[in-house]
């Protein structure tokens, strides 16, 4: 079976350096995945008859919509699914990677939950903190030099608002001191620590008609008997196909 997962990179990450990270705890790092298995994943994406239409939702305090098109990872749609993401999915739920997450994040015990989002032109996600339920995320970019161009944009933004802004409010990029833009090309992920202070965004893509932004995100929650029933249900389904 294909090793998707490169745990010797992600355990060479080291825990103070992370959490002292300004303007919040965030991490950049490249090569989390083996080449090979980022190949595999990059060429077997779900389709996008999976996915919902989530454009034009409101957001709180007035936040603009985050549109895209996204699919969760769950039970019942599993066995669409392909058989590498599966895999993957499966070296992520882990101890080595849970007990890594838990590491950078000072967490015990996190659940998790898997979702895709492709956004297409014309799309952005406006400066946001992630939910106060949440310890945090980790986005996987699955676009590469063969089918984007930089100029279309697509690089998620670290944002450092000074220690000014209320995490629920709707404040413009103009209102943020600097935005420090996450490598998102190729094989390279990004992992936010949720804060009051964990301004992030996606400024307005402008690529083809025919091309999407792609990203895999681990969403990590505290751990809860609901998280903990669902994870083993999803495993179950997993081993199945």
């Amino acid at each position: 079976m294909t090793k998707y997962f490169d745990f010797d990179v992600l355990d060479a990450i080291d825990t103070e350096t992370f959490r002292n990270q300004k303007p919040y705890p965030w991490v950049n790092p490249e090569k989390l995945l083996t080449d090979e298995g980022y190949e595999l994943l990059r060429k077997n994406m779900p389709d996008i008859s999976l996915f919902e239409q989530k454009f034009g939702y409101e957001r709180r305090a007035g936040q603009k919509p985050h549109d895209r098109y996204s699919l969760e990872f769950t039970e019942e749609n599993a066995a669409d699914i392909s058989e590498p993401w599966r895999e993957f999915i499966t070296e992520l739920r882990s101890d080595r990677y849970r007990d890594n997450i838990a590491r950078l994040f000072n967490a015990r015990k996190p659940e998790f939950r898997f979702h895709w989002h492709y956004a297409p032109t014309g799309c952005s996600v406006s400066p946001h903190c992630d939910a106060k339920r949440e310890h945090g995320s980790h986005l996987f970019y699955f676009n590469s030099e063969e089918d984007w161009d930089p100029a279309w944009g697509g690089e998620t933004l670290v944002l450092d608002d000074g220690g000014r802004l209320d995490c629920n409010s709707a404040p413009a990029f103009e209102d943020f001191d600097r935005e420090i833009p996450c490598r998102s090309l190729g094989n390279v992920s990004a992992i936010l620590k949720r804060s009051d202070r964990g301004w992030h965004a996606v400024r307005e893509i402008n690529c083809p008609e025919d091309r999407m932004r792609k990203i895999f995100i681990v969403v990590v929650n505290p751990g809860s008997l609901f998280w903990k029933v669902r994870d083993r249900l999803v495993g179950k389904s997993i081993q199945r196909f």
